[in-house]
């Protein structure tokens, strides 16, 4: 019998029971003998990389073909900013979230780690630009290995989502543009309030290869961290999203205009990742439907799909796929609603990802409001090979157990998702054990 568990110290830690992960097999027969009767698919080879074996079905509860050393399971821990690293240094609490997350087999995406001091936009968010950075990140990347997860390191800017309190010397955030954020948003301050959104400085032409540079650099310290990758963060209205998107892009340069020149940015950034720590630790998001922080765009699913060509083009050029493509649904919203929509809208937007899904060629991830049954639905059906959960893992730190058993989830709290304790409303959220304090079986799983 399994029951919440609060007691301290008493976690479920048994395998992710979306992988059956064990070491990688040798030979087709050494397959089948380690995973019947859960091996429902195939052994293939990668051709792309310098991978050699994996497990490939349309399952959800399954493992999945990824990295050279483990295999994974479909369950993904979605980047989310939680405000819990004082002075952008990764802490002892930081650490427990992610550890708590992990499993044999897991697949972990760290909330928006800035690339310089001009990233931020938020209070006490974690950077990768600095030694001491570096070395606390560490620590957390240790921990999450020790307990048979993978972790990336999300790369971020916010550009223009900032406010003078949050830049070196107070001056105005950079952007693709002069325009501000709509009053319509609202940020959130050092102090728990929320204020206006300034005015950004629009960037000049000869400034943003020194920004591409912060990327690439960024992406370097990520793997001397220890990270197995890095996720670039080109979505939900931040820096890179603000040159893809026309209803924020007003530049006349080579950065404005038209798609190709919108993409250049974004383009210059996977290029120079790929080029110092190679395709296949890289994987990028976006979002060409969402318009958080007034990031709108005139056409989409046309702006996705160029997204798209142009890393399937990079992809041949270097001979090696990006790890994945990470793409948020057009029904949710970066704040984490679900919107409403009037009827026929969902299934035109589901069409978007369908085909978003087709044109990439590589391994397509999904992310926003996922329920069990959709992210079910979404992998059997072959909309995504992986879905990251978000809330839900705030919530329960044992998120893919509870999925395998469609056991009940906690809820979480809203109010504790940006605060500085290092405890309520992070670390704090029970798990599943055995009503005698003891883990389940994995003969259960």
């Amino acid at each position: 019998m399994l029951l919440p568990c609060t007691e301290k110290g008493v976690r479920f830690t048994a395998a992710n029971s979306f992988t059956f992960s064990v070491p990688l097999p040798q030979t087709p027969a050494t397959v089948h003998s380690q995973f019947d009767p859960f091996q429902f698919g195939k052994l293939r080879k990668m051709r792309d990389s310098g991978y050699r074996r994996c497990i490939k079905h349309r399952t959800f509860f399954s493992c999945f073909l990824f990295l050279t050393k483990v295999t994974l399971g479909r369950v993904v821990l979605a980047p989310m900013t939680r405000c819990r690293a004082l002075n952008g240094i990764p802490g002892d609490a930081l650490a427990e979230y992610y550890t708590q997350r992990s499993t044999p087999g897991g697949f972990l995406i760290t909330e928006g780690t800035l690339i310089s001091p001009s990233a931020p936009g938020f209070p006490h968010v974690p950077g990768i630009y600095s030694d001491a950075q570096v070395e606390a990140w560490k620590k957390v990347v240790d921990a999450v290995h020790a307990k048979g997860s993978v972790l990336f390191c999300q790369l971020w800017h916010v550009g223009r989502a900032s406010h003078q309190v949050y830049q070196p010397g107070g001056v105005p955030p950079i952007s693709s543009t002069n325009k501000p954020v709509s009053n319509r948003w609202r940020i959130l301050m050092p102090d728990g309030t929320y204020g206006i959104y300034p005015a950004p400085r629009a960037l000049k032409t000869s400034e943003i290869l020194e920004v591409v540079e912060h990327y690439r650099q960024a992406s370097l310290n990520a793997i001397r961290a220890g990270f197995d990758g890095v996720e670039i963060h080109g979505a939900h209205g931040y820096l890179i999203d603000q040159f893809l998107k026309n209803g924020i892009n007003d530049r006349v340069d080579e950065y404005g205009g038209s798609i190709e020149n919108r993409c250049r940015f974004m383009m210059q950034v996977i290029q120079a990742v790929v080029s110092a720590v190679g395709a296949d630790r890289v994987a990028f998001r976006m979002s060409p439907a969402i318009d958080h922080l007034d990031a709108t765009d005139s056409d989409p699913l046309n702006l996705g799909l160029s997204v798209i060509e142009r890393i399937n083009k990079l992809q041949l050029q270097v001979g090696s796929k990006l790890t994945y493509l990470h793409v948020t649904q057009p029904r949710y919203t970066a704040s984490g609603q679900t919107e409403s929509r009037r009827t026929g809208i969902e299934e035109e937007e589901a069409q978007m990802i369908r085909t978003w899904r087709r044109a990439y060629q590589g391994t397509f991830m999904c992310s926003g409001g996922f329920t069990r049954e959709l992210g079910i639905q979404a992998v059997t059906e072959g909309d995504a090979d992986l879905v990251s959960y978000g809330r839900h893992f705030i919530s329960n730190p044992d998120l893919v157990l509870r999925l395998k058993l469609n056991a009940p989830l906690n809820k979480y709290i809203r109010k504790t998702f940006y605060t500085q304790d290092p405890v309520v409303g992070y670390i704090d959220y029970p798990v599943l054990c055995k009503a005698d304090g003891g883990q389940a079986p994995l003969s259960r799983l």
